[in-house]
């Protein structure tokens, strides 16, 4: 029987097996923009999760092995989004990312880095599901066996295979000082850390997005919110805000706005529910 958790909407810890969902616990947001727009999601609660979690697994087999890995684009603005299209462009070699069934992977192809991460994020723990190594690449997986997350070792092995220009998404700040000492000891390495599913980081660890990263998501959090918005480079959007810690995170953030045609303003976004 195979276990996948995922910090799913509202932050909310769920468990599937085998293509059910089992287990869901209470959400720590009650509203969010992207899913009230994308799905009609008026109020994020046990059972809206239970359901979203339900039609994702039928949709494109997430936690599956009829998982779809090549996906176009979800949002507009997005991490996976920008990823996609750096790839496309040749500006990053690759991406590590985690997918369900494989655990830390290695992308090197712009839909896949939107299929992997553009409508699953916050994967705790998983386990393996054959079908979808298949569909990655046995070599693009950390580690085949155990299907473990550990996004320093996936640099690693990036690093071992070649890559030079590496992204990374990253969910805690605690391999951030080891992620940016990896780059300074390797000449003519660069990595760019993307901050992902920030909601419910302390200051402090806000603090460290804006030190060590290029771009950070503000999802339903208050402290990189108030931080992103006095100390960014540049922020793109107000439901949910993207922010450029750094001069290569803000060229990235205005290469998407050009691929896209530009940035529509909305006259009266709405923002998540509570911010935390």
């Amino acid at each position: 029987m195979d276990e996948h958790v995922v910090e799913a909407m509202g932050k909310a810890k769920v468990i599937i097996k085998d293509r059910k969902v089992i287990e869901v616990e209470d959400p720590k947001i009650e509203y969010c923009p992207l899913f009230h727009k994308h799905r009609g999601i008026e109020k994020i609660d046990k059972e809206s999760i239970k359901k979203n979690m339900e039609f994702r697994i039928e949709d494109f087999g997430m936690c599956s092995p009829s998982r779809e890995v090549f996906m176009k684009d979800f949002l507009s603005f997005g991490v996976s989004e920008i990823l996609s299209t750096l790839l496309a462009d040749n500006l990053i070699d690759c991406a590590i990312m985690v997918c369900e069934g494989c655990g830390t992977v290695i992308v090197t192809e712009s839909e896949m880095a939107q299929g992997v991460g553009g409508r699953v994020s916050g994967l705790v723990k998983t386990s393996p599901i054959p079908e979808i190594m298949e569909k990655i690449g046995k070599k693009n997986i950390l580690d085949p066996e155990t299907v473990g997350i550990n996004q320093v070792k996936g640099i690693e092995l990036a690093i071992e295979q070649g890559f030079k220009n590496i992204a990374v998404t990253i969910t805690n700040t605690k391999e951030l000082k080891i992620i940016r000492g990896i780059e300074k000891n390797n000449k003519d390495l660069a990595i760019y850390i993307f901050a992902v599913h920030t909601t419910g980081l302390d200051e402090e660890e806000s603090k460290k997005l804006f030190d060590y990263c290029d771009i950070i998501t503000g999802c339903a959090s208050k402290p990189v919110r108030n931080l992103g918005d006095e100390i960014a480079n540049m922020k793109v959007g107000e439901s949910i805000p993207i922010y450029a810690a750094t001069k290569k995170g803000e060229e990235f953030l205005k290469l998407r706005i050009e691929k896209i045609g530009g940035l529509k303003p909305k006259k009266d976004p709405k923002i998540p529910k509570p911010l935390i």
